[in-house]
């Protein structure tokens, strides 16, 4: 066994389902609950791991969430699946006509856990940094918003909080910049953020504030700390479900960068790109969007 999967598995065995108690039996109670259990489970990873080896720690941090969010569902919630970032076979992106023995199970389910073990893994590597997340969001067939998210929560650990539709946030007061027309503040990469935002921050006369994780980002416009959060950069369904889910509840905007809705649990569950955002900006910004929207 290696030392990166011995820690791992050390760290899981630390927290055995027992040591948590019994769960809430509300579905955004429990959402929160074990978004909780994951984080502190990161946090014991990087007490235990250090950072002087930045990708045995991702790896690690992933793993021992991934394994504790499985295992806690198979627990309490055995009929419904899981799409994990971890978990290759829920992941596959199926289509028609292929073997319906590749077909995920989540395709047939009436109830699927969205799960993002450790949203910003380079920001869990680096010392002080705080910016990384824990997402758990449950999608339900029975709906009727289209995207068909029930609860979510995301945890932010190192922050010692967490946001979840159990608690729906209240909506973030409007800005005096914003009430007067003056710069809105957009959530951005803080390594990478795409040249069309830049430019769409330019049209805007807005702010860039750089940032990790996209839970975290999420957050921040959740939390009225920022205005906007786009990308379109290339994105999954678990990078976004439970920020959304949370967003959602509070009242804010959010959508595909051509003002569609989001949809989950899809065939292929690649979703490249959204927004959120306070619903009195939500026309500039779309408006402002259109005249920016990357190339197909």
């Amino acid at each position: 066994m290696s030392e990166q999967t011995g820690t791992s598995a050390r760290i899981a065995g630390q927290r055995e389902p027992e040591a948590g108690g019994t769960p809430p039996v509300n579905d955004s109670a429990f959402a929160r609950w074990l978004a909780d259990r994951a984080g502190q489970v990161l946090l014991q990873v990087r007490e235990d791991m250090g950072y002087a080896d930045g990708k045995a720690l991702k790896a690690a941090g992933d793993k021992a969430a991934h394994d504790l969010l499985r295992t806690e569902l198979a627990r309490w919630r055995p009929a419904d699946a899981v799409l994990s970032e971890e978990d290759d076979q829920s992941r596959v992106a199926w289509q028609d006509g292929e073997p319906s023995s590749i077909r995920p199970d989540r395709l047939s389910a009436s109830r699927v856990w969205i799960v993002d073990p450790l949203d910003g893994t380079r920001e869990f590597s680096e010392e002080g940094r705080t910016d990384w997340a824990v997402h758990v969001a449950l999608w339900t067939a029975d709906c009727s918003s289209p995207s068909c998210l029930a609860a979510g929560a995301v945890a932010m650990p190192a922050r010692h909080r967490t946001l979840a539709t159990d608690k729906a946030p209240a909506y973030p007061p409007l800005p005096l910049e914003a009430a007067t027309g003056g710069q809105i503040r957009i959530a951005a990469s803080r390594t990478r953020p795409p040249a069309f935002v830049t430019a769409l921050a330019e049209d805007l006369g807005a702010e860039l504030v750089p940032m990790g994780s996209a839970g975290v980002k999420i957050a921040a416009v959740i939390n009225g700390e920022a205005d906007a959060y786009v990308h379109a950069g290339g994105q999954y369904e678990w990078d976004s479900a439970a920020p959304v889910a949370v967003a959602s509840a509070t009242g804010l905007h959010a959508s595909r960068i051509d003002g569609s809705e989001l949809e989950y649990n899809r065939a292929d569950p690649k979703l490249p790109d959204l927004v959120v955002c306070r619903k009195d900006l939500a026309p500039r910004l779309l408006a402002a969007l259109q005249r920016h929207l990357p190339l197909p």
